[in-house]
């Protein structure tokens, strides 16, 4: 076991945080199952089960690893053939939810925060509100951060899919993994988050791929008509929008591309993320000018970078060549 994970585990005990118990029980059984440790992590997940059913027996010490929004879900949906958990829950403390967006993007993640909010008195003149999202763009430009914002300010908790658990080698098995998943999502207000969904909704006029494929995206397509989310979300997200399924788009409620941020929204990340520091006298112009085509995650960086340095030499000021250096090595990267 690592020695990170071994301490964080430790903390978790002598806190008695239930809580960060089982979740960190999860990696330490992955970790030892991607180790080819499979006898081990077998017996290591028997033995955690084993507790969590003695102790659910317990009234007066009631168990739960999930948020109590989600006590539907104390048994997360696994797969089949190796007993994975399907889907990662997001803390709600873990969640980032402050994004810079060009105007015109920002009022559509507004509404359907807002459509959410009046939901009820939407369904009373029979309207539906928004509930499956695809977010598509470049690398970088927060989509992922897109659906933590959604799922921050609508309350709901995040369920994130694990593609890795998901996709089986074995004919049928992906599409069945799939199908669990939202069904168990179905039953809960949730916000299902499925980063990277080209992995399961790629062109199937793509003669590159297999039957299997085909299958796994017919069978996507069919849940995606099906699914009606008890009072929650449904977003994905992806970079490859160009090699996506054409029948997958109409299926979603709404599409937004979210884009590389413009010179203001460079500016506004790079204050932003250096607020917490002195910054000397910028030309800050010069400086957006050389971020040209920059992501918001590598403007991000390039301020973490630069404000790094300010501190690493001591001198606990950001001034303008600390913020060239840190453009320089990410155009070199």
């Amino acid at each position: 076991m690592k020695a990170e994970l071994l301490k964080r585990f430790f903390r978790a005990i002598a806190s008695s945080d239930q809580e960060a118990i089982n979740k960190l029980t999860y990696l330490v059984i992955e970790e030892e199952r991607s180790k080819g440790h499979t006898l081990l992590a077998d017996q290591l997940e028997n033995i955690t089960k084993k507790s969590q059913k003695e102790k659910s027996t317990d009234i007066s010490k009631p168990v739960s690893s999930v948020p109590d929004t989600l006590q539907g879900l104390t048994e997360l949906p696994t797969s089949k053939r190796f007993n994975l958990p399907l889907v990662t829950i997001i803390p709600r403390d873990n969640l980032r939810h402050h994004m810079v967006l060009p105007e015109n993007i920002e009022k559509r993640f507004c509404r359907i925060e807002r459509e959410y909010a009046a939901r009820d008195r939407l369904a009373h003149h029979g309207l539906r509100y928004r509930q499956k999202i695809l977010l598509y763009g470049p690398p970088g430009c927060g989509k992922t951060l897109g659906a933590e914002r959604l799922a921050w300010n609508t309350g709901l908790p995040l369920l994130k899919v694990r593609f890795d658990a998901m996709v089986s080698s074995f004919l049928g098995e992906t599409a069945s993994n799939l199908r669990l998943v939202f069904e168990d999502a179905s039953k809960n207000p949730c916000l299902l988050f499925l980063d990277e969904c080209d992995s399961i909704a790629k062109s199937r006029e793509d003669s590159q791929e297999v039957g299997e494929i085909k299958r796994v995206v017919n069978t996507f397509l069919q849940i995606l008509d099906e699914y009606q989310p008890s009072s929650g979300l449904l977003v994905a997200a992806t970079n490859l929008n160009k090699s996506l399924d054409t029948a997958l788009w109409r299926r979603f409620d709404d599409l937004i591309a979210v884009p590389k941020p413009g010179e203001q929204e460079l500016e506004f990340i790079l204050k932003e993320t250096l607020s917490a520091i002195e910054v000397g006298s910028i030309n800050w112009s010069r400086i957006i000018e050389q971020m040209k085509d920059f992501s918001a995650a590598q403007a991000v960086r390039v301020a973490q970078d630069a404000a790094k340095r300010a501190i690493l030499e001591r001198e606990e000021l950001v001034i303008h060549e600390h913020l060239e250096e840190a453009i320089a090595e990410i155009k070199v990267s």
